[in-house]
């Protein structure tokens, strides 16, 4: 059965309950990149993309538009982003028309499964954080380079296990799993820009930080409610000690196979 968008968004979030989706801006309100590294997308593109000029960027699930925000900075590339909550969308907008790149970037709300059959001729395809909300590596793969010109990238935020780990997750994969996908789906691996575990601590303790104390208030706001926040701290506590110690977090680029 195909999952609702809510409850794809709220598995992103590392959430296991839909009813969380109407609270998520307001327990993220202290955050802009929410779980991807803007620094990191624009490294890899830097690194591999030597034609820059008139890059058209496709930012899949981009939540407050960072990722694109950025690339339409350093890169002067149009950029498409496309999230499915609409307070994401809006902060988005307001932060690209706050630093001036309100021309290059354009944001809506949408269901991203269902903008991919759309949009077409794109260079960049990013899917930051976003879970398997379009399935494995070889489905997402199989429906994004639909939207892909003949030599374009897909960069991918995600983890994965290493393969000698006997560690188990719900929605992450080993290493070689995933290899095989890409493969399958006529595509390869190109680079990949790994997080330290010191990195993800760092970037954990954060914005957990933030998370913790907005689910605080709301239980007060809600105490009907309180299972449902205190349930999503916990998860988020579990969910940052298996990326700081048992899952490889790392930014893939990914390309058709030459």
């Amino acid at each position: 059965m195909k999952r609702t968008v809510e409850e794809c968004v709220v598995m992103a979030m590392d959430g296991t309950d839909t009813g969380l989706f109407p609270f998520l801006p307001y327990i993220l309100q202290d955050l802009w990149e929410i779980g991807t590294s803007a620094e990191v997308v624009l490294e890899l593109l830097l690194k591999h993309k030597t034609d820059r000029s008139n890059l058209k960027v496709l930012d899949l699930g981009c939540g407050k538009g960072a990722v694109s925000i950025k690339l339409a900075q350093e890169l002067n590339c149009f950029c498409i982003g496309i999230d499915a909550i609409q307070e994401f969308v809006t902060e988005a907008r307001i932060k690209a028309r706050e630093l001036n790149v309100e021309e290059f970037c354009s944001f809506e709300c949408g269901d991203l499964r269902e903008r991919v059959s759309d949009l077409r001729d794109c260079d960049i395809v990013v899917l930051a954080a976003v879970g398997p909300v379009l399935g494995d590596y070889y489905s997402t793969l199989t429906n994004v380079s639909k939207c892909l010109k003949g030599n374009g990238l897909i960069v991918i935020d995600d983890g994965y296990i290493d393969d000698k780990s006997e560690y188990s997750h719900p929605i992450t994969e080993k290493r070689s799993v995933i290899l095989k996908q890409i493969s399958d789906a006529g595509m390869e691996l190109i680079d990949e820009i790994i997080t330290t575990s010191d990195e993800m601590k760092e970037t954990d303790d954060y914005i957990y930080g933030h998370v913790k104390r907005r689910c605080r208030e709301l239980i007060e706001k809600h105490p009907d409610k309180k299972d449902l926040f205190t349930d999503y701290v916990k998860k988020q506590e579990e969910e940052n000690e298996a990326l700081e110690t048992k899952i490889t977090c790392s930014t893939m680029l990914i390309g058709r196979n030459r």
